[in-house]
């Protein structure tokens, strides 16, 4: 496929308007594709996509149906709805050529594509905090474990490291309140319950070592083409949470990795987020503050963003004025809520005296749209009913040993799969306590053979008039050195190894 400097969107005849397209030099301004759930807003994703990787732009997307790894295969003339596709091509005068797209896929849980993880340090404790959907009490504890973590040089990579972190302030939580702030211990155990309940979800796949790069999501293949990064997110949508959660991260890093690059010819990468109303529902204001600072400032990256959802309505109106791309297909009007929807929709596009947009879009069909993109100079295009153009590739799944077989082409085979477990907070933590234990048991021993010897040299005075007894010299202990012989004098009880399992791991069971 020729790269251009447009992706043709569809429309072209006198029903539908005049042809609709996106500039690629406008692909970094944001975009919304937005309509009820079976109006065709997947295949707009798709064709969007297809563009952008023809025009030499990586793409990223989730799959979240399960439906769009049908872009890594051509479209073929066997497909049920292949003469569909041809008229509606001829409808609006497209030359449809099937041609399949270069994929990656990715898996948080590792099955349907190559693992994708970050650390817990990178996520940072805003989303580790949003993540767990704590209070702002327990968030405070967080930002203490981060900050601590810093401080006593203890990393943090994967969910075990901050269990370790948060058992490290539970055991020491005097001395650290004076320094950081009051630290409850009801806080951190609902924190650990929290952590917890994620773990059940398989959020403990997130974290941990290998981490992703982004420059893995941003490659052309041999000829040029954007890859397409494909996110398995029909299993991920169990954890709404744990989706958005990590797409704002990703969106985030992006955001701070890249550099300054202007206004391109067209973008670095393009970022659909699908099912966008997740990242905003019951989020704090902090949170939508992040999103919108991310949003305004990451073009100037290169980076385009299109949300995809049900309704305008699901974008809060800051993001919303941001979005300069726009398609929406069909809204269901059946409730007052409903009818606000529409007219907040129908008010965000550039007025067609030829029709009422909110006529049109209770009206479009599946597969046809109401569209404005952005024109010369950034100024949005006057509304149009637009009938969507087919896509090149397969519409729909592909099967497991086709996704296998392009797993197994990725130019990251291989680089992600093998999971590995670098020293950090919780072995330092251990390497702490085992130092300690030690301490401890050569300073009681210590004492011991002193007492003897002085119960030995009593005796042989005939002396009854006190016991001697040794004293330990005291030190000025670190809060490191002093949570170690904390811990380390639970080591000779049968509670204290049952609660060192249980919290920090396995240390005394044989791995």
């Amino acid at each position: 496929m020729a790269i251009t400097s447009s992706i043709f969107v569809g429309g072209g005849n006198e029903a539908y308007g005049t042809p609709q397209n996106l500039l690629l030099g406008y692909g970094n301004r944001h975009g919304l594709i937005a309509g009820a759930t079976g109006t065709g807003k997947t295949v707009t994703l798709q064709i969007l996509a297809e563009g952008f990787s023809a025009a030499g732009v990586p793409v990223f997307l989730s799959d979240v149906k399960g439906d769009l790894s049908g872009i890594g295969l051509a479209g073929s003339e066997g497909h049920k709805l292949h003469d569909a596709f041809m008229a509606r091509a001829a409808t609006i005068g497209l030359n449809l050529d099937y041609s399949a797209f270069p994929v990656t896929f990715w898996d948080l849980f590792g099955k349907q594509g190559h693992p994708v993880r970050t650390t817990v340090a990178e996520m940072g404790p805003l989303l580790i905090s949003r993540l767990l959907e704590l209070s702002d009490a327990q968030e405070g504890v967080i930002n203490v474990a981060f900050r601590l973590a810093d401080d006593e040089g203890l990393p943090m990579y994967d969910l075990k490291d901050l269990r370790a972190m948060l058992t490290f302030i539970a055991e020491n939580a005097r001395e650290i309140s004076t320094t950081y702030g009051l630290v409850s211990t009801r806080s951190i155990g609902a924190i650990q319950r929290r952590l917890l309940v994620l773990e059940n979800q398989g959020g403990d796949h997130l974290f941990g070592e290998p981490a992703l790069e982004l420059a893995d999501m941003m490659q052309l293949d041999a000829g040029g083409r954007g890859r397409i990064n494909i996110l398995a997110a029909d299993q991920l949508m169990g954890s709404p949470r744990l989706y958005s959660t990590f797409l704002l991260w990703l969106l985030s890093e992006l955001f701070e990795e890249l550099p300054e690059v202007g206004n391109p010819d067209k973008p670095k990468l393009v970022f659909f987020f699908d099912e966008a109303h997740l990242l905003f529902d019951g989020a704090p204001k902090a949170l939508v503050d992040k999103v919108e600072q991310v949003v305004r400032l990451i073009r100037s990256k290169g980076v385009g963003v299109f949300f995809v959802t049900q309704k305008p309505g699901d974008v809060p109106d800051d993001v919303l004025a941001q979005l300069g791309n726009r398609v929406q297909h069909a809204l269901r009007v059946f409730t007052p809520r409903d009818q606000r929807d529409l007219k907040l929709a129908a008010q965000t596009y550039r007025t067609n005296p030829r029709f009422s947009t909110e006529e049109a879009i209770k009206q479009v069909g599946t597969g046809e749209a109401v569209t404005s993109f952005l024109e010369d100079k950034g100024i949005p295009g006057v509304v149009e009913r637009t009938l969507i153009r087919p896509p090149s590739s397969q519409l729909g799944p592909i099967d497991a040993a086709t996704r296998a077989a392009l797993m197994a082409a990725s130019p990251v085979a291989g680089k992600y799969e093998a999971r590995f477990d670098r020293d950090s907070a919780h072995e330092r933590l251990l390497a702490r306590a085992e130092a300690a234990a030690k301490e401890v048991a050569e300073a009681e021993a210590a004492e011991a053979r002193a007492e003897t010897q002085a119960r030995e040299f009593n005796s042989a005075r005939r002396y009854d008039g006190g016991r001697v007894t040794s004293r330990k010299a005291r030190t000025s202990d670190s809060v490191g050195t002093a949570f170690a012989k904390s811990f380390a004098r639970q080591l000779g009880t049968k509670s204290g190894q049952a609660l060192v399992r249980g919290i920090l791991g396995s240390f005394f069971k044989s791995r």
